[in-house]
This record gives C-alpha cells, sequence and structure tokens, in this order.
C-alpha cells in the first residue's frame, strides 16, 4: 500500500486551484469579467462544470458571490484577498507558457506601472536575487538538505 506521499503546500494549493477551468474562471475574475455568462463565453467550460468550479473556489475562498441584481436575482464573482494574491500566480504560469509551449509571441501582453512589458520573475524577499531552481534547497524541520 503506497503512503500519502510527502506533505506539502503546492498538493494543498492544487486540491484548490489545480484544475485547468478553475484556473481559467480565476484568468476571467481577475481580468475583470464577473458574470457566469461572460465567463462562461471566455473559458469555454460547459455550465454544468463551470457551476461547479465557481462553487468550489466560493467554498475555498478565493471567490465570494455577491448579488448585483434583485429581479431576477443575478449573481457575480469577486476576488477575494486570497483570489487577488494568485494574480502572480497566473502570470508566472502565462510567461512559461510563452516561452516553453506557445509556438509565436504570446497572445496576451500586461505593462506594469512603470510602462514596460512586464516579464514576472520570482526575486528572494531578502536579497532581492532572481529564484531558481538551482538556487534554492528544501528545509524542513530545522534540517537543510
Amino acid at each position: 500500500m503506497a503512503g500519502a506521499g510527502r506533505e506539502c503546500s503546492i498538493a494543498n494549493a492544487l486540491a484548490v486551484i489545480g484544475e485547468r477551468w478553475s484556473l481559467l474562471v480565476l484568468r476571467e475574475v481577475l481580468l475583470g469579467e464577473r458574470r457566469f455568462d461572460q465567463i462562461a463565453r471566455n473559458t469555454g467550460a460547459s455550465r454544468d462544470i463551470l457551476a461547479a468550479r465557481l462553487r468550489a473556489l466560493v467554498d475555498h475562498g478565493v471567490l465570494t458571490r455577491e448579488q448585483y441584481e434583485q429581479r431576477p436575482p443575478r449573481h457575480e464573482y469577486v476576488p477575494t484577498e486570497a483570489g487577488r494574491a494568485l494574480a502572480p500566480v497566473l502570470l508566472a504560469l502565462m510567461e512559461w507558457g510563452d516561452r516553453y509551449v506557445t509556438e509565436g509571441p504570446g497572445p496576451t501582453r500586461w505593462v506594469h506601472d512603470c510602462g514596460a512589458e512586464l516579464h514576472p520573475e520570482l526575486a528572494c524577499a531578502h536579497c532581492h536575487t532572481p529564484v531558481t531552481a538551482d538556487s534554492i534547497r528544501l528545509l524542513r524541520l530545522g534540517t537543510v538538505r
């Protein structure tokens, strides 16, 4: 019988957002599309799958469901602090996709407040040096590996 595997926050995060439709829903909501029909149109998700993903994201505190019309009752989806905190994750995933998967230039471009085209980079909060796979090591239970 296989063990439970490594305890890991990546696995915990993926249990909440690690499914294609959930990530595409987050993309749309973070781009400002808040209503079910808009999200369905832009993701291509079927209505039942979309409803399930939205419900899960609300249940996990990534989005809130807010009523914007009384009759008939209509709702929109708004990112919470946890949802907004995923923006850099989605941008990093997009940057990776542009570099390693998408042929030709990526279909979406972002501009930073400084005016330059945005290419997100992860850096150490202490020394501000860019983080690479070769510059990190696991620290667990008080030991360095």
